[in-house]
């Protein structure tokens, strides 16, 4: 919803700065929104102080809506070397700035801070005031977002090393066994989960894809020597086939769910591989194809007695065990 809310408002603006502006039918089909809504979007951008004008075609009569003609030519498509970027575009930079609470403290957070003075050079006065209040839409969310300050030449490293396809060394911490190890890494690409930054890498010496919290990679050395980016390797397919963040052998599993949770179970896709079957009394069984056994039990576990592994019987017996150890410390 709330991507759709504001590609919708940016596909709007869009509509409106072209020279013969846009009808309301227009935008109906361009946004795929009722003539409600689009009225509604309209007296949004009016609110924010965005010149929105109508006029009627002397030939068929057809109202038209506009942004005033000086307004769009103060904010033009701006052309930098090789780069242009149009008002919508620049709205969503700016929207996107927002979003970036990962890097906060890092050099990527100075440099597109670089970026973002360099780009308010071109916009007029008061689009500062309207992009502030774009802003306040949606607030990003950062309570559980991970402290890299202290990892901004790690970051540099790794980034560099992704795009020329250099091996590094690393040195890592792990918490399975509460050690540092060095070994040799292929990094392939970076992805956010739960307001943590991780990598994907290959490991050479195990020709095996692996996972780095990066806050944990203690050194990293770049070499001179270049890989080849495995080719049967789809990160984003990776990513839908895990519940969480780890990417182990698949689980397949059949949940009970209360009514009472089975609301929150209906109105979200928790699952890339879900099917769910309703019961009378409002409970529904969830059966689930995905990876990360250990993400699955201890999701299953955050729901206390609204939820109950019905198979397979090892996850069953391992939820039990757990429980009964958590009941033996508050006796």
């Amino acid at each position: 919803m709330r991507e759709k809310q504001l590609g919708n408002l940016l596909k709007a603006v869009d509509l409106l700065a072209r020279p013969s502006g846009t009808t309301i039918n227009e935008m109906c089909n361009e946004l795929d929104i009722t003539r409600r809504s689009v009225y509604r979007l309209i007296e949004t951008l009016e609110s924010m102080h965005f010149p929105v004008y109508d006029d009627q075609s002397s030939e068929d009569r057809t109202k038209r809506w506009h942004l005033e003609s000086d307004y769009v030519k103060r904010m033009p498509n701006m052309s930098l070397p090789e780069l242009k970027l149009s008002f919508a575009e620049t709205l969503a930079l700016y929207l996107l700035k927002g979003e970036a609470t990962l890097y906060k403290g890092t050099r990527l957070e100075d440099e597109a801070q670089s970026a973002f003075n360099k780009i308010g050079a071109f916009l007029p006065g008061p689009v500062f005031k309207q992009l502030d209040k774009i802003k306040t839409l949606f607030i990003p969310q950062a309570k559980f977002a991970k402290d890299y300050s202290e990892k901004g030449e790690i970051i540099d490293i790794l980034a560099e090393s992704m795009l020329k396809q250099k091996i590094c060394m690393v040195v890592y911490f792990s918490f399975s066994n509460e050690t540092e190890k060095q070994y040799l890494i292929e990094p392939l690409h970076f992805f956010e989960s739960n307001g943590g930054m991780y990598v994907f890498v290959r490991a050479p010496k195990h020709d095996s894809i692996r996972t780095l919290a990066v806050e944990r990679i203690q050194k990293i050395e770049q070499s001179k020597e270049r890989f080849e980016y495995p080719e049967d390797f789809n990160p984003e397919k990776l990513l839908e086939s895990s519940f969480d963040m780890i990417y182990d052998d698949p689980v397949s599993a059949k949940i009970w769910l209360s009514p009472k949770q089975a609301k929150y179970i209906r109105e979200r896709k928790f699952f890339q591989k879900q099917m769910i079957t309703e019961n009378k009394d409002g409970s529904l069984l969830l059966e689930i194809e995905t990876s990360g056994w250990g993400d699955v039990k201890r999701w299953v576990l955050s729901l206390g007695a609204e939820a109950v592994v019905l198979k397979p019987k090892k996850l069953r017996q391992e939820i039990k065990k757990e429980i009964a150890a958590l009941t033996a410390k508050y006796r």
